[in-house]
């Protein structure tokens, strides 16, 4: 086992599982996670050995996105913040592109780029008390880490443009409904299942595998320039006074500006 302060990677048998280790703040990413993300997927795609990948959170958390009083002090211009996310878009393409199933095990909060960071695996396990949110447009923001890309491929354009516009919260089985969630599965189940699919696919043909994955992935330069436009939009949006003025309003505990109308 590889354990590193925010992030560990153990690699047994085939499976990597990539642990997000900061449950004390929910897992969200600040610099310090993203570093460590990038570094463990590296050995991840470099270690053909690896031949499924798990996708988790710590002590009952996967992730709820952006450290926002990490954001709000990182001073950055607006070339500061697109390198930024120039920066991240480079591993989490990684792990859109990877030709290794990977299988993600969310348990608590997955809002934010916590849901994008969902989003990147193949097959999503969830236990009934996990929660979803693309939740960027309660701070002023655009979806980010492929968002735009990979929930509309899910759930559709028209779903995904609602999500993404209420930044609501949804349930696992509403999740599962819209087709993010493959399987509900019990908190205390979860890795076990996880585990049991992955180990699974470890005996599958890896070529077989990749050219599956590789037939469904985007074609061309899609994804890039998808992301790039993506990464552009949020170093533009970081600088908007309706971000400023939403992030803190959370940080000082006060009633958001924007709300999404309850159906009657």
């Amino acid at each position: 086992m590889s354990e590193l302060r925010s992030v560990m990677l153990n690699v047994n048998e085939g499976v990597a599982e990539l642990t997000l280790n900061q449950p004390e703040r929910r897992n969200a990413l600040d610099p310090i996670m993203r570093a460590q993300l990038a570094e463990a997927i590296i050995a991840i795609r470099r270690d053909r050995n690896v031949r499924a990948v798990i996708l988790a959170g710590s002590k009952g958390h996967f992730c709820a996105g952006g450290d926002l009083r990490a954001l709000a002090g990182a001073g950055l211009d607006n070339e500061g913040w697109l390198q930024r996310f120039q920066d991240m878009n480079d591993w989490v393409r990684d792990l859109i592109s990877l030709d290794r199933p990977i299988v993600a095990a969310v348990d608590g909060m997955a809002t934010g780029a916590g849901l994008s960071l969902a989003l990147t695996a193949d097959l999503v396990l969830a236990t009934p008390r996990a929660r979803f949110s693309a939740s960027f447009l309660r701070v002023g923001l655009v979806p980010d880490c492929g968002c735009l890309y990979t929930l509309p491929r899910v759930v559709g354009v028209q779903r995904a443009k609602e999500l993404m516009l209420s930044a609501r919260e949804f349930d696992a089985e509403e999740a599962q409904r819209l087709g993010i969630v493959m399987e509900i599965v019990a908190a205390d189940a979860l890795l076990v299942r996880a585990r049991a699919i992955a180990c699974s696919l470890v005996q599958a043909s890896p070529a077989a595998v990749s050219m599956i994955k590789r037939n469904l992935a985007p074609q061309g330069g899609e994804l890039a320039a998808l992301m790039d436009a993506e990464a552009q939009a949020q170093a533009l949006a970081m600088g908007t006074p309706g971000h400023r003025t939403a992030v803190n309003r959370l940080l000082e505990k006060q009633a958001p500006l924007f709300n999404w109308p309850a159906a009657t």
